[in-house]
């Protein structure tokens, strides 16, 4: 909205006689205050998010690019500082043609970068174990710790052609292009693909995580702040990829039991024949809910045999294990408690 009635101003000043040049310069001295004005609406989600996982990384991306310009500026001043000061108009400078050697010199040069580069490595290792997606979350913002006795909100992520299905098997619901969490809740997110390989993407909650068929990655993090934020692919699936965006909203306990219950009195079932045809490909999908969830559906979906004459992976792997007598290969039953896809 706001680049809209950017450039609608731009085609109105275009459209204007042109002005003195008092008139140029005065709109010249208050072009820099007005850029800052419109700069400052700007919203940085990635280092102003409201995740505290997201916050973490969003401080370690600002101190690494501290540490490299602790190299990066004092070369770009020097630089200039040289060219000035030896320049060939300047008869002052002193002119040493026979210099090749500085121990002093050659210290600073490689020290420094050394420096930086161990420090660079030490924060790299410590937060890619403290990040690791995998990992449940230690704490809930930098003033609270985690407390074992709050059981995390577990989401099933599945990307289709185009759009993204979110299954919530502990409340036995599922929505397509929109996702609800608690604030201050932990979230365990299971994320799979049904086709090509995607990227599960909320700025203001956590950094991307790749999905792909026939595998699981998992994601743990959570939302300190409510309100609606955007989530989308991060990585080119295909012609429908542009419109592969849904709405993540963090509200408080009593809105996500509402919210939840809104969608059980909404929508239909999401069972074998209600995914097939969900699965079929189509561009911006409108937000939509099922009231129930078929049991196992994730499961089936993780091992690609939803369709009645494919396989379940974990079938074929268990008869390729060597057993002689693995597990007939067939569907996955949709009743009953579903099975991991790595049992």
């Amino acid at each position: 909205m706001r680049s809209a009635r950017i450039m609608a101003c731009l085609r109105t000043e275009r459209s204007k006689p042109a002005r003195s040049p008092g008139a140029a310069r005065s709109l010249g001295r208050l072009g820099v205050p007005a850029a800052a004005a419109l700069l400052s609406g700007c919203n940085t989600v990635l280092l102003n998010p409201s995740g505290d996982v997201a916050a973490q990384q969003g401080h370690l991306i600002v101190v690494s690019t501290l540490l490299m310009l602790l190299i990066i500026v004092p070369v770009i001043i020097l630089t200039f500082v040289f060219a000035w000061r030896y320049r060939q108009s300047n008869t002052e400078a002193p002119y040493q043609p026979d210099w090749d050697h500085s121990i002093q010199l050659e210290l600073v040069i490689w020290a420094a970068p050394l420096l930086i580069i161990i420090a660079l490595g030490a924060l790299t290792w410590i937060s890619t174990h403290t990040l690791d997606p995998y990992r449940p979350i230690q704490r809930l913002d930098p003033d609270r710790p985690f407390t074992a006795n709050v059981k995390p909100l577990t989401i099933d992520v599945v990307a289709l052609d185009w759009k993204w299905l979110f299954i919530y098997p502990e409340q036995d619901i599922a929505t397509v292009n929109e996702l609800a969490a608690p604030v201050d809740m932990p979230i365990e997110f299971r994320i799979t693909a049904e086709t090509v390989m995607n990227s599960f993407f909320i700025p203001a909650l956590a950094g991307q995580i790749y999905a792909m068929p026939g595998m699981e990655t998992q994601l743990h993090a959570v939302i300190n702040h409510a309100g609606d934020y955007q989530g989308f692919s991060a990585n080119y699936s295909g012609a429908g990829f542009s419109g592969m965006h849904f709405r993540f909203r963090g509200m408080s306990g009593a809105d996500f039991d509402r919210w939840v219950q809104a969608a059980r009195t909404g929508g239909g079932s999401l069972d074998r024949a209600a995914y097939l045809e969900l699965e079929k490909p189509s561009v911006r999908e409108p937000v939509h809910t099922y009231a129930t969830v078929a049991p196992g559906i994730y499961d089936a979906i993780v091992n690609r045999c939803l369709a009645l004459d494919h396989a379940c992976l974990r079938d074929m792997m268990s008869m390729d294990g060597g057993s002689g007598h693995g597990a007939a290969a067939g569907p996955v039953a949709l009743a009953g408690a579903p099975r991991s896809a790595h049992d």
